[in-house]
């Protein structure tokens, strides 16, 4: 059984799509981008601020189903240019630091010229 999770304190979805799906422990997170959920409106134009958001954001969605970044096994990153590779990851590191999570890093192009960066996340929850 499938339980769509939602929480005000990240942004909502764009399309027709959930935050995030919950079935048993584990937590499939959609991609967020930079979107500030209180203003509904884009943060940053530099690869650092963005990931704040973007991190924030998915931080939000996990603590809803009961988790914390420490959960995350596994997650997906997609960089407007692989020139963000070298500051994306010195925030990235703030974040996850004695286990990290499984990575794929990917530089393509995102939907609208200003997206820098989208994340999607793969947690297990007990």
């Amino acid at each position: 059984m499938k339980e769509a999770i939602f929480t005000e304190k990240a942004p909502r979805p764009l399309a027709k799509y959930s935050q995030a799906i919950r079935v048993g422990k584990l937590l499939f997170i959609s991609g967020q981008v930079a979107i500030d959920p209180e203003t509904g409106i884009l943060v940053g134009n530099d690869i650092k601020t963005q990931t704040i958001r973007v991190i924030e954001n998915i931080m939000a969605i996990i603590k809803k189903a009961g988790g914390t970044l420490d959960n995350i096994v596994k997650i997906n990153v997609y960089l407007a240019d692989a020139a963000f590779y070298r500051e994306f990851n010195e925030i990235y590191n703030k974040y996850f630091k004695d286990v990290p999570p499984a990575r794929t890093t990917i530089a393509t192009s995102l939907p609208g010229k200003k997206y820098l960066i989208e994340m999607d996340a793969i947690a297990y929850i007990e």
